[in-house]
């Protein structure tokens, strides 16, 4: 093992002892001051994944959170130094923790979640003007969605859920499963509750599908509407015919 993985490893479990490449200043053991950086480092990665996932920390509760986190951050050492990316295998790892199978929405909820970080720091586009739209045939036009978009499925009621735990006064969830859109339209993401069949139909449209090629039983007024509203076709093309 090299001494870089050593130090590594060290830095995320208590019980691995001093790397005998970290020293004081005159060549000495140096365990008390690594213990207290070691210390900081994974309180530091417990921190941030409660700004990550605060409405996952509020369902469990704050202590528990922080008890999982530090679990995670051991299992999930960081992989990169922008820590606004951090915690992209907490759904998986919250749905193979046997304490938290009771409440089998929570790694829906950290998807939700990690999806609001990812369009919060996706890529700028400006949206186009509907009015471009009127001269192209509807069933060949093809649009192009904005970067920051993100669809999340989910059989759980992940929409009410997230605003429950995030809005006052907000409703109770109801039973029902939800697919929820992130749009952005400036600066702040919000999710947004899908009509029934519309996630399919943006990962469709996503991935160059023509609107004539869409399920005609989804409500796509309403859809293209809560898109064309949050500034979130940024431009279209028309599908050549063969």
């Amino acid at each position: 093992m090299s001494g870089q993985s050593e130090f590594t490893m060290a830095l995320l479990d208590p019980g691995r002892p001093t790397p005998a490449i970290v020293t004081d200043g005159q060549g000495g053991a140096a365990g008390k001051r690594f213990d207290v950086y070691r210390n900081n480092v994974i309180v530091g990665l417990i921190d941030a994944l409660e700004t990550g996932f605060p409405v996952v920390a509020k369902l469990i509760g704050a202590e528990n959170f922080r008890q999982m986190a530090r679990v995670f951050a051991r299992a999930h050492p960081p992989g990169s130094p922008l820590m606004m990316y951090y915690g992209a295998e907490m759904p998986e790892f919250l749905a193979n923790l046997p304490q938290l199978s009771h409440l089998g929405y929570l790694p829906d909820i950290a998807r939700l979640e990690l999806a609001l970080r990812e369009s919060y720091h996706a890529a700028d586009a400006d949206p186009i003007d509907p009015q471009g739209l009127a001269s192209v045939d509807p069933d060949r036009l093809c649009l192009h969605l904005a970067p920051s978009l993100r669809i999340v499925t989910s059989a759980w009621p992940i929409y009410d859920i997230w605003r429950f735990n995030s809005e006052e006064n907000a409703p109770k969830p109801r039973a029902e499963a939800q697919d929820v859109v992130i749009l952005r339209p400036e600066f702040d993401p919000a999710p947004h509750l899908l009509p029934s069949g519309a996630a399919a139909a943006l990962a469709s449209i996503g991935a160059g599908a023509p609107l004539g090629a869409l399920d005609p039983e989804v409500d796509l007024q309403t859809l293209f509407a809560l898109l064309l509203g949050h500034g979130a076709v940024t431009g279209f093309a028309e599908k050549e015919t063969t």
